[in-house]
C-alpha cells in the first residue's frame, strides 16, 4: 500500500500542475497547500488512500468511493482532488450543466478517474468547480458476484495552509466577492457543519438546494465538462446530442452517448457549426476580457510603484520629509490573531484563531 500511496500521490501532483497550467497559472502555484516532499519523519500526511470493497446488493445508498455517508444521493470531495482506480465501472459524475454521466464507463485497467474537490474550487475561485458523484445504479446491478473493489487517493491540503485566490486574480480572472482568503482548518470545519445540516434533510431537499446554487453559466454550457476547453470541435452524434473535446473522444471510443446511453454510429458524425461558432465567440470575448483585466492590473501596479518611489518612508507610521505620518497597520502579514468579534460577528468565528493574509486599514 505504501508504493500505491506514493504512485498515486505523484499522479495527483501532476494532475494538480496540469490544472494550474490550464488556468494560465504557474505549475507550482498550489504547492504551498500541500505537504512537504519528502514528508518529515513521524509526520502524518494530510492526504489519504482509501481502499473499498462493495457487493452489488450493498452498494445502493452507499458511497460510490467509500467514506461517504449512507443514504446520501450525491457526494462531493472536500479536498483538492481525488484519483479513483477500480476493477469495474460504477461512478456517475454531474457535469457543470447538471447532467449525470457514467465517468468510468470506458476506463481500461490502469486508468484513473479524477474528481475535483471543494478546496480546489475555492482556491480557483470556482473556475474548477467541485464534481458531485454517486454510485451508478445501472452498473452496480451488473457487478459480478465478486463485488467491486476500488482505490481512492484523496489529495488534501495542509490544515495550516491558506486558501487564497490572489494568483487567480493576478492571472486576469474575475474573482467573486464570496471567495475570500480562509484557513484550510476553518474551511473544513465549515464544510463539516454544512454536511451535518444537509444530513438531517431528505435527499430531495439536498438535490434541490444544489440545483439552485448551480445554475449553468454560458461558459459551462459551451465547454467540454471533462477538459474544460471550449466546444470549438463540437460534433452532432446520431442520437441528437453534441459533444466536443475529451468527451467526444470518449463517446467515439465507447460508441455510446454518455447522456442518453443510446448506441451511436461513429461514422455519421456531423459538425455542429452553430455550437462551434457560439463557443468561438465566447472564447474570444473571454480572452479579450482576461487580457484587458491583466493590462489594467499592470497599469495600477506601475502607478502604485511610482507613487511609492516618490513618497518614501511612509509605511507603518514612519514620518516622511513632509512631516505627514503614513498608514499604521495594527497587524502584520502572516501574524496569528484571535477573533474577538462584535455584535455582527457570527458566533462560530468568535475565539477562533486567524492568520492575517493582507494589510488594510483595519488589519484584515
Amino acid at each position: 500500500m505504501a508504493d500505491i500511496f506514493r504512485c498515486m500521490g505523484k499522479a495527483a501532483h501532476v494532475a494538480l500542475c496540469a490544472i494550474a497550467r490550464h488556468l494560465r497559472l504557474r505549475s507550482n502555484v498550489f504547492n504551498h497547500l500541500l505537504d512537504d516532499t519528502p514528508l518529515p519523519t513521524n509526520e502524518v500526511s494530510s492526504s489519504v488512500l482509501v481502499a473499498t470493497y462493495s457487493n452489488a446488493s450493498l452498494q445502493n445508498g452507499k458511497g460510490a468511493i467509500g467514506g461517504g455517508k449512507p443514504g446520501m444521493n450525491a457526494e462531493v470531495e472536500k479536498g483538492l482532488l481525488t484519483l479513483v482506480s477500480s476493477d469495474s465501472p460504477g461512478i456517475q459524475v454531474c457535469d457543470p450543466n447538471g447532467r449525470w454521466y457514467v465517468a468510468d464507463g470506458g476506463s481500461a485497467p490502469g486508468d484513473l478517474l479524477l474528481l475535483t474537490g471543494k478546496a480546489l474550487s475555492h482556491a480557483t475561485a470556482g473556475l474548477r468547480p467541485a464534481a458531485p458523484y454517486k454510485a451508478a445504479p445501472d452498473y452496480s446491478s451488473g457487478i459480478s458476484s465478486g463485488g467491486r473493489a476500488s482505490l481512492a487517493f484523496r489529495l488534501m491540503p495542509q490544515g495550516n495552509a491558506i486558501l487564497d485566490c490572489s494568483p487567480i486574480a493576478a492571472a486576469g480572472h474575475v474573482i467573486p466577492h464570496s471567495y475570500v482568503p480562509i484557513s484550510v482548518s476553518q474551511f473544513m470545519d465549515d464544510l463539516s457543519a454544512e454536511e451535518d445540516v444537509l444530513g438531517s434533510r431528505s435527499d430531495n431537499t439536498y438535490v434541490a438546494r444544489n440545483s439552485l446554487n448551480k445554475e449553468p453559466s454560458l461558459r459551462s454550457v459551451l465547454s467540454d465538462p471533462v477538459s474544460g476547453s471550449f466546444l470549438e470541435d463540437a460534433m452532432l452524434v446520431s442520437c441528437g446530442h453534441s459533444f466536443g473535446g475529451l468527451m467526444l473522444r470518449r463517446v467515439i471510443e465507447t460508441s455510446r452517448c454518455t447522456l442518453c446511453c443510446a448506441e451511436i454510429e461513429t461514422g455519421s458524425l456531423v459538425p455542429n457549426l452553430a455550437l462551434r461558432a457560439a463557443a468561438a465567440a465566447v472564447k474570444h470575448e473571454d480572452d479579450r476580457r482576461l487580457f484587458h483585466n491583466a493590462t489594467v492590473r499592470k497599469r495600477r501596479k506601475e502607478l502604485v510603484d511610482q507613487m511609492a518611489s516618490r513618497r518614501p518612508n511612509k509605511e507603518n507610521g514612519d514620518i516622511g520629509d513632509d512631516g505627514i505620518r503614513g498608514v499604521q497597520y495594527p497587524f502584520s502579514v502572516n501574524e496569528k490573531v484571535v477573533i474577538k468579534g462584535n455584535r455582527r460577528t457570527p458566533e462560530k468565528f468568535v475565539g477562533k484563531e486567524a492568520v492575517i493574509t493582507s494589510q488594510c486599514l483595519n488589519g484584515w
